[in-house]
């Protein structure tokens, strides 16, 4: 059964130089891998293809202008790690968001030009949700070249970092911010955002991806719907609708039943896709745990979970 994921990371030599980047460094070598080493610890796990993105490296501190010149480089590199290994690896298009039009712009040569099946952006820009209408003119794109966008976390603004993660022994406070807790909830609080900023009314085929299972929401949306739709009379359906028809779930770094039991009934198994988080989790950990879901899915919802619904939202050519 092919196996496609979709929260795959790595990073550039010229990322990681120019953002001055020295987290997650005895991760590096992974990450800087995008030929033989990566390929055999897919192998390893029986992952056919990867779907790439630029790990956050600290892109909004650069000026704009200085980041929109790495993106372009480092959208550059990554199509040149496709056109070497095509049946292994698809892209996702990194962006600048602080220049939204040259993103946009960036966006559409990714896709018409590199051929990347979609775009990845990370959390808050300048501390500002992606709700903002400056931002519009990328997801105008997004739509228009009908590619996904996928909303993956990134370290909290700095005043939100003080507010909620300071004061806690050793690296508690950082962990706590991140995998710990405070990515999935900011990440799960800005898909609300964007849903009831009406984004998806004003752009009705825009897909959005989320990792995580979800960032929590399928387990609190019954609530989060009620309340939200109540007070939002100018959206078109109640929030819990909008995962029906925009929005999509990995499973990135979560291994275990319950949320998956938990997402599928909310959400439903055509709209989640497999996916690892490597190199953050290990593409073993994921096989395991795919392997332990044979009594819990029946075969075509596994292929479903595993590459066809992949192949339907990335356009991917199925084998």
């Amino acid at each position: 059964m092919r196996v496609i994921t979709l929260e795959e990371h790595f990073t550039t030599a010229s990322a990681v130089r120019t953002t001055g980047a020295t987290r997650f460094a005895d991760l590096q070598p992974k990450l800087l891998d995008l030929a033989a080493g990566r390929i055999a610890d897919m192998d390893e796990a029986r992952i056919d293809l990867q779907v790439l993105s630029l790990v956050s490296t600290g892109i909004d501190a650069l000026d704009a202008a200085t980041a929109t010149s790495l993106v372009r480089d480092v959208n550059d590199e990554l199509a040149s790690a496709v056109r070497a290994h095509p049946t292994r690896f698809a892209g996702f298009a990194t962006l600048a968001l602080k220049d939204p039009h040259a993103a946009a712009a960036e966006l559409d040569r990714c896709v018409t030009r590199l051929g990347f099946p979609g775009v990845l952006v990370d959390g808050t820009t300048g501390g500002v949700f992606l709700d903002d209408p400056s931002f519009l003119p990328v997801f105008e794109a997004a739509a228009h070249l009908n590619v996904p966008v996928y909303l993956h976390p990134a370290p909290p603004p700095e005043p939100v970092r003080q507010a909620y993660f300071s004061g806690l022994p050793g690296d508690l406070g950082f962990l706590l911010s991140i995998a710990g807790w405070g990515w999935h909830a900011e990440t799960g609080l800005h898909t609300l955002r964007l849903i009831v900023a009406g984004l998806f009314d004003r752009f009705p085929t825009l897909q959005l991806i989320i990792g995580h299972m979800g960032e929590g929401l399928p387990y609190a949306l019954a609530r989060s719907s009620g309340i939200l739709s109540a007070a939002a009379p100018h959206l078109r359906q109640p929030v819990a609708a909008y995962f029906q028809s925009n929005i999509h779930l990995t499973t990135s770094g979560y291994f275990t039943h319950p949320p998956l039991r938990c997402a599928i009934e909310v959400v439903g198994l055509d709209r989640l896709l497999f996916s690892v988080d490597y190199p953050f989790s290990s593409n073993m950990r994921g096989r395991s745990y795919l392997d332990s879901l044979g009594g819990l899915l029946s075969p075509e919802d596994m292929a479903k979970l595993t590459h066809r619904n992949a192949e339907s939202l990335l356009r991917l050519q199925p084998i």
